[in-house]
Order: structure tokens, then sequence, then C-alpha cells
């Protein structure tokens, strides 16, 4: 969730609708500056009493009492054969249960158990270094304790410890982010030395109609790396989860992003190292638990739910600021209120293009580089962002200004005003005080750290960063696995901002952790712009969706898409493909009222729009009723669901609709769940030509799909099938994700165990 809850946008817009028509006015019409200040006159008591009541919906302080209750649910979850879900709900309480058995007098002769216990679910989470830790001072205990007898069956248990740890440290598994391991060549890569995380044949250029983009300074290859970005912040996004009702629990059983991902790093986890203070943050790893308190978790731990309510945009801008330090915060501040006119005008200080090229260094008067027109990705760069603080409507614009301000009051008022501006050592981080100014007095220095975060989260709806990963649908433990890209966190990359929208772009974009690379997804000429495309692509969509959805980066799109289609008469490939067809005679079906007819004159059949999209509809409720069926082991009955909904779909569906080729994968899906891997390879197949004619025999989609198919190859023992299958999926996977991306590793693991089968084998297949 972006914005704050619901609720708190209600209050806000009817506050705004009660102030006198010239205030909301000097609101509409003010600086930053000028916004914050008016925005804290503006604020009620009464506002920020319920902003405090609506935070009891999303809990995140620690309840002792939720070890025994998750300990329930794990119990409940494993006799049902749940075993993932049980493992997560376990993994909620187990280290923590430790630690505070540990810190609370936990009997000594009972201890070596307890750190046995804690060795194991240290193992099992591969955190070998501090299993490793835990062993050595447990050997010593029980050397110093004397009575050997007593431990002789721990010893026993010990020593099996000690053997699985030095089996894991001699075979590691590898490190794997979204995409990749640590395998395979690596790529040839030569930094730009005036744009950091740049390939050496970028260059940046700045112009009145374009800001800020980068350019091919030489001819590129398709798959060739162009940047190489870590997020300056990121915030995990905490998943789908619904509202506390009155009399519901505080604990929740699903496992969502938060229970699966580092809170710092993003890292997949299986279980965590919890925050000590808060029931919310969880990390990979003590490392990551550490670093992420002295970089913002302590200004942040006590506040969890109230930046739940607030929103994603509200948490990135608070971290955003805290990360760089009050006083270059205070710096770049002070100098947009005194004459920087970069700030203000960004265009008026840039070269065009052709002027740049010729100037050599072209960068130094681009917003955001340093002295020496370097472009970083630092908090400079991304303070040149632009906020777009005069296109923002009112209303949104006086939504972020109460939210940042009732953060910043917070802040003060929860005694984190001395962290905020780090001004304490770590020793007393842990040690709020109390707060000596009124709720109704904001300090001058929180003022300033409220204007920096007003100006990131209107930046944010420009340039936030959607970090994605490709998560498996279902349980995963099938021979064919299914995946789907989810949001998984919300980030600024301040060089990565630097590409424009394209709704054909040349450049692909995946992520690592919290670490992003655009790739060239096609060959680049010299000279021409680096185009990236930030939401509403060309195939997916027709232009009036694009530019509505495109109308919150305040520009509007003149891509080669979108101007063809704009074209008077021309239809968009995504209208004619996904389009109706006659139920009598199967032509396409036409017009741009209410009522289609048949673009068959002979047939002359018309049929209400409404009609047919209500037909659409009920058949998307069947197939998801199909695949609820296969969820549930009924594999046969889905199949006779998904057989009955393709015939139904074929008497008013294009047979190149996309919802055909889903249709299609939906019994691949299931036939290979039976082991039927010749009749999933026959549905796959057709699914793949309808991806495509909407997506290219080049794009990441039919890259996947390839993948899917090389999968039921494999294991249908299709040998040359397969093999063919898999040199074509690793083609176009290695150009989006690299080569070194897991499913390449895992297309070659595949390939390797082929072309080591018997020659006889080979040749009858």
């Amino acid at each position: 969730m972006a914005l704050p809850v619901a609720e708190w946008q209600g209050r806000t817009a009817r506050l705004w609708a009660a102030l006198q028509p010239a205030l909301r006015e000097r609101l509409a019409a003010a600086s930053l500056q000028d916004a914050v200040r008016l925005g804290c006159d503006v604020l009620r008591s009464e506002e920020e009493a319920a902003l405090v009541q609506l935070c009891h919906r999303a809990p995140t302080d620690k309840k002792p009492e939720a070890a025994s209750w998750y300990r329930e649910q794990g119990n409940r979850e494993f006799k049902r054969g749940r075993y993932q879900a049980a493992l997560r709900l376990y993994s909620k309480v187990c280290l923590e249960d430790i630690a505070r058995a540990e810190s609370h007098g936990y009997p000594d002769r009972l201890l070596p158990k307890l750190l046995l216990r804690k060795a194991e679910c240290l193992l099992c989470l591969g955190r070998l270094q501090d299993a490793q830790d835990i062993l050595r001072g447990l050997e010593s205990k029980i050397a110093l304790d004397g009575v050997m007898t007593t431990h002789l069956a721990r010893l026993q248990k010990l020593s099996q410890l000690k053997v699985k740890l030095g089996e894991k440290e001699r075979c590691p598994e590898p490190a794997q982010g979204e995409h990749g391991g640590t395998q395979g060549e690596p790529e040839i890569w030569e930094e730009n030395n005036r744009i950091s995380g740049a390939s050496s044949s970028l260059s940046l250029s700045f112009d009145a109609e374009r800001g800020r983009h980068l350019v091919a300074s030489q001819d590129i290859v398709a798959g060739q790396s162009l940047v190489k970005e870590e997020a300056f912040v990121s915030v995990l996004c905490p998943g789908e989860s619904l509202p506390l009702q009155d009399g519901d629990t505080a604990w929740d059983t699903r496992a969502t992003n938060a229970d699966l991902y580092c809170h710092r790093c993003l890292r997949q986890l299986l279980a965590s190292v919890p925050c000590q203070g808060c029931s919310y943050a969880k990390y990979c790893s003590q490392v990551c638990a550490d670093r992420a308190w002295q970089q913002y978790h302590r200004a942040e731990c006590s506040l969890g739910a109230l930046l739940l309510t607030l929103g994603v945009f509200c948490h990135v801008a608070l971290r955003t600021v805290l990360l760089p330090g009050f006083a270059e915060v205070s710096r770049l501040v002070e100098g947009s209120h005194h004459g920087d006119k970069s700030f203000q005008n960004p265009e008026g200080s840039c070269k065009p293009l052709s002027e740049a090229a010729d100037a050599g260094a072209g960068s130094r008067g681009v917003p955001g580089c340093d002295s020496s027109g370097r472009y970083r990705s630092s908090y400079q760069a991304l303070f040149h962002l632009l906020p777009h603080t005069e296109q923002h409507s009112p209303e949104h614009k006086f939504l972020c200004t109460l939210s940042v301000v009732a953060l910043c009051k917070q802040l003060q008022a929860a005694g984190l005003e001395a962290a905020v501006l780090s001004q304490e050592s770590p020793q007393q981080w842990s040690k709020p005080k109390t707060c000596e100014k009124t709720s109704d007095e904001l300090s001058p220095e929180l003022k300033t750290v409220a204007e920096a975060m007003l100006r990131h989260v209107l930046q944010l709806q420009c340039n936030a960063q959607a970090i994605t990963v490709m998560q498996e649908l279902g349980p995963g433990d099938g021979a064919v696995v299914d995946k789907k890209p989810v949001r998984l966190a919300t980030a600024f990359f301040p060089v990565l901002s630097l590409l424009n929208h394209s709704c054909c772009p040349n450049t692909s974009v995946s992520f690592s952790g919290t670490a992003a690379t655009v790739r060239a997804a096609q060959p680049i000429s010299s000279g021409q712009e680096v185009l990236h495309c930030y939401g509403p692509h060309w195939c997916r969509m027709r232009v009036a969706e694009r530019q509505q959805l495109l109308s919150q980066y305040f520009f509007k799109c003149r891509c080669p898409a979108c101007l063809q289609e704009l074209e008077p008469g021309v239809k968009s490939v995504v209208s004619i493909r996904n389009s109706f067809c006659c139920p009598k005679c199967q032509a396409q079906m036409q017009g741009e009222e209410d009522t289609l007819c048949c673009s068959n004159e002979a047939c002359a059949t018309s049929a209400s729009r409404d009609h047919l999209s209500g037909r659409l509809q009920d058949l998307q409720q069947q197939i998801k009723k199909a695949l609820d069926l296969l969820r549930v082991g009924k594999a046969d009955q889905a199949i006779k669901m998904l057989l009955k909904c393709q015939m139904d779909a074929g008497t008013f569906l294009s047979p190149e609709h996309l919802l055909m080729g889903e249709m299609e994968d939906h019994l691949a899906q299931v036939y290979a769940t039976l082991g039927k891997w010749q009749e999933a390879a026959r549905h796959l197949k057709k699914s793949i030509e309808i991806v495509e004619m909407h997506h290219g025999p080049s794009s990441v989609e039919t890259g996947h799909e390839l993948f899917k198919l090389a999968q039921i190859l494999f294991n249908g023992f299709a040998v040359s099938e397969a093999l063919s299958t898999i040199q074509r999926a690793e083609g176009i996977l290695s150009v989006h994700f690299g080569p070194q991306s897991a499913q390449i590793q895992e297309l070659q693991e595949m390939k390797a165990c082929l072309s080591e089968l018997p020659r006889n084998i080979l040749q009858r297949t």
C-alpha cells in the first residue's frame, strides 16, 4: 500500500473540504517549506488522536503470549499435512524463545540442552558461523562442568551437529538472489567514469523536452548490461493483509512478504532473526539486523504501526532522510531555499544533447551531479529528482503534507528527535527520552526533516521503482514450477531514474535483492536513447489505457507505439487480438458503441458489448474455480471444467485472445500434475503460440513459457525436443536476466543431465 489507509485519506479529505477557500488557495500554491509550516498549523489534535487509533489495527509491539499461540497454530498445520505453513509458524518463535530464555535466568543445568537446540536452529537456517560459535561455547561449558556422564547424550548430539556443520562448510549452498546464483562466466563490464553504476557505453544528457536521460555512446548488443545499481533506499512492501476487526486475534497465520524476506537486504527467508524491539522487522542474519538498527531502524522501531498506517511512500521518505544524516539533508534543503535554480527549474541549467556532446564533460550542468560533473547514486542525485510540486492535485499534496507532519510529531513525542538528527551515541539509541516540547510545536530541525520527507513522498509518484521477484504459484513441489512477478519492495534508484519511459522499450530490468540490473532487450544504435517501460506496455494495453496510467507521471507519452495507435482509423494490436468473435460465424465483432456487429457482412449478427463482457467475466470465474480444484488435488475435475471453459470461450472469443492461451497453459499445468507429459506439452505449445503473437518471439513472456516447456519435455524424456527448447529458452532469458540467472542455471543443469545419457538413448529420442 503506497498511500495511507483509506480512513486517514478520508479524514484529510474532509479536513481539506472544511478549510476556508483562502487557506486552500495558500496551501495549493505553497512551496514545500510553506506547506510544512501550514500543515503544522492545520493538523489538529483530533486528527492526531484518530491516527493513533488507526495504528491499533496494525500492532507491531512485542506480545510474549504470541509465541504459544503461533506454536499451537503450527501444530494444527502440521497435523493437516501443511508442512511449509507449519514451518513458517514455528519459525516465528523458535530462536526468539531461546534468546528470551537465555536472557531471563534459564537454569544453568539445562543450559547445554538449550544451546544445542539453538545451534540446530542456526544450522537449519544456514547461519554457519553463528552455529559454530554456539558449539564452541558449548564444548567449553561441558568441559568445565566436570561431571561428564550427565552430558553423554548431549556430547553425542554435539558431535553429530559438528559433522553436519563441516559438511555444510565444505559444500555451501550457492547464494541466490531473485534471479541469480554465482555460477557461470562473469559478464564483461566497464563502468562509466561519469555515471556510477552505468556502463561505459552510455552517456548522460539533458534537454528541455526529455530532461535527464541516457543515450548510447556506442552500438550496444542485445543482452548487454547497461546499469548495475544498488537501491539508495528500499522498503519492503508488507504484502496483503486484512485489517483487524473488533474481536479478531492480533496475530496473523498468513505468510506475507514481511515474513518471507529480509527487511534490509530482501533475501528470501525460511526463518528469521527478529528485531528485539518490535514484532514486525525480520532479518536474514544478525549482521543485517545490526546494520538496519544503526542506519535507520533505531528511529523506526517504535513507530512500526504508524508507518504501516501511513503507507510505504511515507516509510520510504523517512528512511531516505535517515540514511544520509541530518547534516546532508539540511544542506540540500537550505540550498533549495536560497536561489539554487536547479531545484525549481532544472531544465534551465542543462545543455542540449548536441551541445553536451561537444563539451566533452556534458554532465557538469546536469542537476544531481557533483562538482566534478559525476552523477552518483547518492542522496544529492536523489534530492534533485523532480517532485512536480505544482502538478500534484492540492488534495493529494495536502494528504502528503499532513502525513509527514504527523509522522514527525510522533518522532518528537517518542523522544526520537536526537536519533533522527544523528546526535546520540549507539548506547543511547534504545532509550527514548521524554519529549520536552508540546505536541503542537515541531522543532525547526524536524520541520527541515518534514520538508525533505514531503519532497520525497511527492517524488515517489514519478520515481518510485518497484523491486519485483518471481514467486512460485502453488506449493512449489511439482515437477513443473510456475512463477509470477510480485512486487516485493519500493525503492529509489537515482541512476535508474534517469531512464525515460517508452511503451515499446529497448531494455529489461531485473532484480537481485536490492540491486537492479538494466540490460539491452534488443540492439541499440549509437546515439539512440535508452528507454525503460514504467508499466503500461503496448503489448498489454490499448493506447487510451496506457495514457491514463501514465498521467501520474505528468507527461503524455509520444513513443512510436502511442503515435501509431493515435492515428485516425488505427486499431491497437491488443484490441484486435483480444476481440470478441461472432457467436454464429466466429468472424471478428467490431464497433465502438455499446452494440457490436459481425465484420462478416453476410452474417450481420449483432450483440451487446455488456452481454459479451459479462460472459467473459463468468468464464474467468469458472477458470478460477477449476484452478481451486487443482489446488486441492482434484485434477480430473479441474480438467473437465477447463475443457468446458475452452468450448464456451471458442463461441465468443477470438482464437488469439490471451485468455485462450491462459487456458492452454492451465491445462498443461494439470496434465503435468498427473504426469501426462505429452498432453501437457501439446497444450503448452498452443499457449506459446498465442504468447508469441502478443508479446513477440524474443519477449520475456515467451522465455518463461519456453522454460516451463523445457521442464515438461525433460520430465517426459523427450530428449531431442527438450534440448532444442532449452537452447531457445536460454537465448531469450539470458538477454533479459543475464547468464548467471537462476533459470539459466536450471536450464544448463537439465541440458547437462540429458547430454550425459547413453548414446543409444539419445539416438532413440
